[in-house]
C-alpha cells in the first residue's frame, strides 16, 4: 500500500526554530529532523498566507494559480476554477483526504478537494484542539487498503499574540533579531511569539508519538513546513529572507530518514511535484515546480540556480517581484510607497510601533540589490552602485524573462482589485 502522508503547517512562522539553529528550543522538531531530512534553503513564493499556501497546494506561482491576494472576507481572491490541489491529485490515486485545522486557500474548504473536513477548516483553529482532532481520527482509522492524506494546519504563530495562555517566556532571555533594533517592546513582542512556537513544537511531538505508538508511522511520510516568515517588521510582507525563508522537514522510514541537511535552493512550488514523484504519481506539465526527490534519492538532479518571489495585493496594493540566487537578491518595486511595507497586523503591533516612523520616513527605491554573502540581512542596497551594474542587469533580465514566460499580468500594468475588495475599499473611504 502507498504510504500515508501527514502535512503539518505552521502559520507566520518562517524558520524561527531551533532546528534551523535559531536561539529557541524546539526539541520535537529537532527529533523529526534527526530522523528525517531538512532543507536549509526552502523559500515561499510570497510572504503572505493565501498566495504562498496555494503555491504549496498547486505547485504554481501566485499569478498563475489565481491567488494574487488574500481569500479573507473583504478581499475575495480565488483560485482559478480549473486548479488542481494536492487533495485532488491524491483522491485520483485512491487516497482518503482529510483537512484538520486551518487552511487559507479558499473561503470554502470543500472546494479544495478534501473528502473529509474536521472542524471548520478556516479561521483561527489552534494547535491544541486541532491536534486532538487528528488523534481522534487515528484512533478510529482502519487500514482498509486506502492510505490517507492529512493536512494539519495550526493557527500558531499568527498574531495577535497572547490570546491563549501559552507557557511564559522571559523577554530578557530572548536573542534579538539581527535585522531589528533590540528594544524592550520588541523583546516583549517576541516573547509572545516564542511561546506560540513552543506550542507548535509540542503538538508536533504529540502527533509523532501517536503515529509511532499506533504503528502507523512505519508507512507514513511526515512533512512539516511553514507558509512564510514571522509577523515582524522586515519579515512577513516583504521579499527579504526573513519574510520568504520557510521551514521544510520531511521524515519517513526509508528515503527521508538519513538525517541529512540539504542546502540547495528550493521553492515551495516544488513540494507538490516532489510528493507526486515520491508516490509514483505522474507529474503534470501544467505546474511550475520541479521535483527535488532525485536530490534525496541521490540520483541525477539539476539544482536551481535561482528562485522567484512575488507580492501583488495584501491589505493594500503592494506589487513587487524578486529573484534570489545563492549570493544575490534583486527586488523590483512597481509602486511609489514608503520604504518598508508593514502589513496591518504588524503596523499595529508593539514591534511595528517601534520602527514605523523610520520605515515610513523614506521612499521605497525602484530597485534593490543585496549581496547575501556579505549582507545576509539585506540592509545595504547596492542597486545604485556602478560596480554592481552587471549583476543587477543579469538578475533584472532573468526576472523580466520569467514574468514574460509565466504571463505575469503585472507586465501589462496595475493589477486591479477584486469586486469584493473594491466594495471594501469604497466602504473604508466612506467611513463605514
Amino acid at each position: 500500500m502507498k504510504p500515508n502522508v501527514v502535512l503539518i503547517s505552521g502559520h507566520d512562522l518562517g524558520r524561527l526554530l531551533g532546528v534551523y539553529n535559531r536561539d529557541i528550543e524546539t526539541p520535537e522538531l529537532d527529533k523529526l529532523s534527526e530522523g528525517g531530512v531538512t532543507f536549509e534553503n526552502n523559500f515561499a513564493t510570497a510572504s503572505q498566507c493565501s498566495p504562498s499556501r496555494a503555491s504549496i497546494m498547486t505547485g504554481k506561482y501566485p499569478h498563475n494559480h489565481g491567488l494574487m491576494g488574500l481569500v479573507h472576507e473583504g478581499y475575495g481572491w480565488k483560485l482559478n476554477e480549473d486548479e488542481k490541489t494536492i487533495p485532488n491529485y491524491l483522491n485520483e490515486s485512491g487516497y482518503e483526504t482529510h483537512l484538520f485545522g486551518l487552511q487559507h486557500e479558499s473561503k470554502n474548504p470543500s472546494d479544495l478537494g478534501y473528502q473529509y473536513i474536521h472542524g471548520e477548516g478556516i479561521g483561527s483553529q489552534r494547535a491544541k484542539p486541532t491536534t486532538k482532532d487528528f488523534l481522534n481520527f487515528l484512533d478510529s482509522w482502519e487500514d482498509n487498503n486506502s492510505p490517507f492524506f492529512a493536512s494539519i494546519g495550526f493557527y500558531e504563530a499568527h498574531r495577535p499574540y497572547g490570546l491563549e495562555k501559552y507557557e511564559d517566556v522571559k523577554p530578557s532571555e530572548i536573542s534579538p533579531l539581527p535585522y531589528l533594533p533590540d528594544t524592550k517592546k520588541i523583546r516583549d513582542d517576541l516573547a509572545g511569539l516564542y511561546s506560540m512556537i513552543h506550542r507548535v513544537d509540542e503538538s508536533v511531538g504529540i502527533i509523532m508519538k501517536k503515529l509511532s505508538g499506533t504503528g502507523i508511522k512505519e508507512n507514513t511520510l511526515v512533512i512539516f513546513t511553514t507558509d512564510h516568515g514571522i509577523a515582524m517588521p522586515r519579515a512577513k510582507g516583504t521579499c527579504y529572507d526573513p519574510g520568504v525563508g520557510t521551514a521544510l522537514v520531511m521524515s519517513d522510514s526509508e528515503v527521508f530518514s538519513t538525517g541529512n541537511r540539504y542546502e540547495e535552493l528550493i521553492s515551495n512550488i516544488d513540494l507538490l511535484p516532489t510528493l507526486l514523484d515520491y508516490l509514483e504519481i505522474e507529474i503534470p506539465q501544467r505546474i511550475d515546480g520541479k521535483s527535488f526527490y532525485p536530490l534525496v534519492k541521490g540520483n541525477n538532479y539539476q539544482s536551481r540556480n535561482h528562485i522567484f518571489m512575488e507580492m501583488t495585493w495584501h491589505d493594500k496594493y503592494n506589487p513587487l517581484r524578486a529573484i534570489r540566487t545563492e549570493r544575490y537578491k534583486y527586488i523590483k518595486n512597481f509602486v511609489d510607497e514608503p520604504g518598508i511595507y508593514l502589513p496591518a497586523d504588524i503596523y499595529d503591533s508593539p514591534s511595528g510601533e517601534e520602527v514605523k516612523d523610520k520605515y515610513y520616513s523614506f521612499p521605497r527605491p525602484d530597485e534593490e540589490l543585496y549581496d547575501l554573502q556579505s549582507d545576509p540581512w539585506e540592509k545595504n542596497n547596492l542597486a545604485e552602485l556602478s560596480t554592481q551594474d552587471d549583476v543587477k542587469k543579469e538578475l533584472k533580465d532573468k526576472l523580466i524573462d520569467w514574468m514574460e514566460e509565466t504571463n505575469d499580468p503585472l507586465l501589462n500594468g496595475p493589477v486591479p482589485p477584486t469586486e469584493e475588495q473594491k466594495q471594501t475599499l469604497k466602504n473604508d473611504q466612506l467611513g463605514n
